[in-house]
């Protein structure tokens, strides 16, 4: 019998040491070493083998809070200047480990260790850190309770290993990459993440449910640690780049015969002022971008966003974000919150104009940026602070007139911007409240360039929310703001005419165009609640912008003139079943009106979407929108109307893990005037080696609208449409673009990129016809009721009503075929930590033709390899120092 139970007794505790421990721990307790620890991912030191490790981990997926299937052991150690922590990742089958190799953050498919550190203990941020099992970095910041940012890059030191165990991870994390207050004892939070891939499992210390929120909040508190401190270290990060432009440019341009080189130096510098404040400066900054923007036809009269791709601006990005705090689920329907704080803005394109007369001309590329610098941390009881302020300097277009005749012209002022964001959490982050302030201020040397931008411009906004139980199941969150933009009074009326506000529209009844204003000042705000937990899920939201509010000086925003609301709701299945891992139904009422109380948008809308158990997604939903009214389509003309339509779309994808991943996306939008859009796209990802990934991505458009617009026109007859004669066409617009991207990593600090993006878009219009009357979807046709047009030399005459009073007007032909060809090679090696030797290709080739067909008798490639191309070569060479 005592055989038997001795029996029994060594079973359970086999099975508890592979499964973790039953009970989570409390608390973690670092050990303090003075033992010299070498990064080699292979735990040979004593302080891992006379110590115990961590073993108790459970799975947040596939099979939430189920024992892992493989056993782990991790060790937390420190000393005065590093906090280390390496793991034991036990495998029973060590040929199996998914041990993919990819560039810093690259989101690759392969078993991984990471560690989450909490060292504010504010239970709302923190950092991440870690290594794919073939040695690849992973880091980040974590914000919001579950929100993560990868764009920060720590200065850090890890290596894995694989072995007849499994694979083993060391992780050195230096005090000074790390933010937080000096104090006699720490407590600080702590989480562990392993990723068994072929799996698709992710086993956690403590995890988030599926049907819950909150990561942050969960941790286990890390303690032990004592006597340290992140010192007031200085970083230096000194930078000399090269490059040489080769470019197509214009026969006799005095300025550039098409190839010049370009030298520069300048240094980055990260200061600590204390403990838990960072101060980032950088003189004659590097603000050139590695990564080309994709390209884009737009034929609307709105502004395309594109995303920052500078180091210096992305690094922290999202402690300037605004107005998402609490919530971890913000829903939108025709609604895009203003983004107080858009980088893109600084450095941008000079905007100013040229004199009429100029032949020739050679105007910088971006406005250079001579000096720039942020604080960010917390400071006094818990606020978080980030402070930015950049100067751009005065720029000048070198111009020749005729004769030879040259000069120089100002196209962009002297500039400064300037951004505060603050925030402060009570209450174990149950409520929060915070603000943002920005800044534009120009000075005009050129006082004719008042006339084409803002003198100045302010904005100022307010956010926080609320939990509205203990179990902060739901939770209010808002935001308000205000702005106010000041130039000349020609400036203010063209910003009053501009795509953002219409004020010049005819029967915009809830203000006027002012042309004696030097200022326009507007509101905006948002009010939202949310349901942070359950399978039953809730979001509604009410939202307003007044039509003269603009942040556009140093953000970004795309509409005005709106109040907007929903409800939204739906249920969630988290458990596997018969045929799915999981399940998620949505849906949603919307609408939009104007300040006039027109109504512009409303719908019906849902979703599905579900995970097979063999790790494919489908997901297909649709929306239903009535007929509504049109206040941008005649682009500051009077108010038309939209045709009822519909829309439907689909997303799917095949199992993660395979060498080959496919995803299918395809939308459709239809309307009983006639308007079709189709989009179609597909994207093959191939892992041919464990270091190679190989991505193409065709996707084919048709956009088909009923009315697309032409031009408009002064003509005294056109009453009903208040003076004015507003022609528009139906269009066939067919585009075809791809991109294909090849990542192939040496090691975890050699990597090369190439990328390269054709696009090819044609556009036929026809059928050219002009409005009938205001608040309608009425036209006629030319060529009907008495009106006539007429073709010739690439240009329409046409005459609104044949021989009666209608001025005649004239177009010219808007068909157009444009083939572009956009190409990436990045070479990168990080020789030490932190520093970094670029060697970057850049290749661009644009051609147009004036007509609206895709001539496929026309070899295909000929289309863009017989276009002359621009190409720009850069070597970039940094170095970090780091001195305490």
């Amino acid at each position: 019998m005592n055989y038997v139970k001795m029996f029994l007794i060594n079973i359970i505790l086999t099975g508890s040491l592979f499964a973790g421990n039953e009970m989570m721990p409390d608390k973690i307790v670092a050990i303090r070493t003075e033992e010299n620890i070498k990064i080699d991912g292979r735990l040979n030191e004593k302080i891992w083998k006379e110590n115990d490790g961590i073993t108790y981990f459970k799975q947040g997926t596939p099979n939430e809070g189920n024992n892992p299937t493989q056993e782990s052991i991790v060790y937390v150690a420190y000393d005065s200047d590093n906090l280390y922590v390496a793991a034991q990742l036990f495998d029973t089958s060590p040929d199996s480990i998914m041990a993919y190799l990819g560039r810093r953050d690259e989101s690759v498919d392969t078993d991984l260790f990471g560690v989450f550190i909490d060292p504010y203990h504010d239970k709302r941020s923190g950092f991440y850190f870690g290594l794919s099992a073939a040695g690849a970095y992973y880091d980040g910041i974590l914000y919001n309770d579950d929100w993560d940012d990868e764009s920060w890059d720590g200065v850090w030191e890890g290596k894995s290993a694989i072995n007849d165990k499994g694979w083993s991870a060391e992780i050195k994390i230096p005090f000074s990459q790390l933010r937080f207050k000096e104090s006699d004892t720490y407590i600080w939070g702590i989480n562990f993440r392993r990723d068994i891939k072929r799996n698709q499992e992710e086993d956690y210390l403590v995890y988030r449910p599926k049907k819950e929120s909150g990561f942050v909040s969960r941790f286990v508190d890390l303690v032990g640690l004592n006597n340290i401190s992140s010192g007031t270290n200085i970083e230096l990060l000194p930078y000399v780049r090269g490059k040489s432009e080769h470019l197509h440019t214009e026969k006799g341009n005095p300025f550039n015969d098409g190839s010049r080189q370009l030298f520069g130096f300048g240094a980055d510098i990260k200061m600590g002022l204390s403990s838990n404040i960072t101060l980032d400066g950088t003189i004659n900054p590097d603000f050139g971008q590695v990564e080309v923007d994709p390209a884009v036809v737009n034929l609307s009269d709105f502004e395309t966003f594109f995303s920052e791709k500078r180091p210096f601006f992305i690094e922290g990005a999202s402690i300037m974000e605004f107005g998402y705090g609490g919530s971890t689920s913000n829903w939108g329907f025709n609604w895009g919150n203003p983004q107080f704080f858009y980088s893109r803005r600084i450095g941008r394109r000079p905007a100013g104009p040229l004199p009429d007369s100029v032949h020739f001309s050679d105007v910088p590329e971006g406005t250079s940026i001579l000096a720039a610098g942020k604080i960010t941390g917390k400071i006094g009881n818990n606020w978080n602070i980030g402070v930015l302020s950049a100067v751009t300097q005065r720029e000048y277009a070198d111009i020749e007139y005729d004769r030879g005749k040259r000069g120089e012209a100002e196209v962009e002022p002297l500039t400064s911007f300037s951004v505060v964001r603050a925030q402060k959490e009570f209450d174990e982050s149950r409520h929060g409240i915070g603000f943002i302030s920005t800044l534009t201020a120009r000075d005009f040397k050129n006082n004719d360039l008042r006339n084409y931008m803002n003198s100045e411009a302010y904005a100022f906004g307010l956010d926080g929310w609320t939990f509205l139980d203990k179990e902060k199941i739901w939770v209010i969150s808002g935001w308000m703001g205000y702005s106010s933009v000041h130039g000349s009074r020609q400036q203010i009326t063209s910003l009053q005419e501009s795509s953002l506000h219409r004020y010049h529209r005819p029967d915009f009844e809830f203000d006027k165009l002012d042309s004696s204003r030097t200022s326009l000042n507007g509101y905006a705000g948002r009010l939202a609640i949310n349901k942070q937990k359950g399978n039953w899920m809730f979001n509604s939201a009410l939202g307003v912008i007044h039509p003269g509010f603009d942040v556009n000086d140093l953000g970004f925003m795309w509409q005005t003139n709106k109040i907007n609301g929903h409800f939204a709701g739906g249920y969630r299945w988290t458990e596997p079943g018969d045929l799915f891992r999981k399940v998620t139904v949505l849906g949603s009422l919307f609408g939009t009106k104007d300040f006039d109380g027109n109504t512009t948008w409303a719908g019906v809308w849902y979703n599905i979407s579900m995970q097979f158990l063999n790790y494919y997604w489908f997901e297909f939903g649709g929306a239903v929108n009535p007929q509504t009214t049109d206040i941008n389509l005649t682009r500051g003309g009077p108010k038309t109307l939209n045709s009822p339509g519909y829309e439907l779309f689909f997303w799917s994808s095949s199992d993660t893990r395979n060498d080959v991943v496919a995803e299918l996306n395809g939308f459709t939008y239809l309307t009983e005037s006639g308007s079709q859009e189709y989009n179609l796209e597909l994207s093959l990802n191939w892992k041919p080696a464990h270091n190679i990934t190989l991505t193409v991505s065709p996707g084919l458009s048709w956009n088909y609208p009923d009315v697309q617009w032409v031009d408009a026109f002064d003509d005294t007859q056109a009453g009903k449409t208040y003076g004015r004669r507003y022609v528009f066409a139906e269009m066939r617009q067919k585009t075809f673009s791809s991109s294909f991207r090849i990542n192939w990593t040496f090691s975890p600090e050699i990597s090369l990129q190439l990328y390269t993006q054709p696009l090819i878009s044609s556009a036929d219009y026809f059928n050219y016809k002009f409005l009938d009357r205001s608040n309608s979807r009425s036209f006629t046709k030319f060529g009907e009721s008495n009106s006539t047009i007429s073709y010739r030399e690439k240009e329409y005459t046409a005459d609104p009503d044949g021989d009666g009073p209608a001025e005649v007007i004239s177009w010219d032909d808007p068909d157009f075929t444009i083939t572009s060809l956009r190409a990436n090679a990045v070479f990168r090696w990080e020789y030490n930590p932190g520093s970094t030797l670029y060697f970057v290709w850049t290749q661009s080739r644009f051609g147009y033709e004036d007509n609206g067909a895709i001539r496929f008798q026309k070899p295909f490639p000929d289309r863009f390899l017989n276009q002359q191309p621009d190409n720009i070569f850069l070597v970039k060479f940094t170095y970090w120092w780091a001195l305490r």
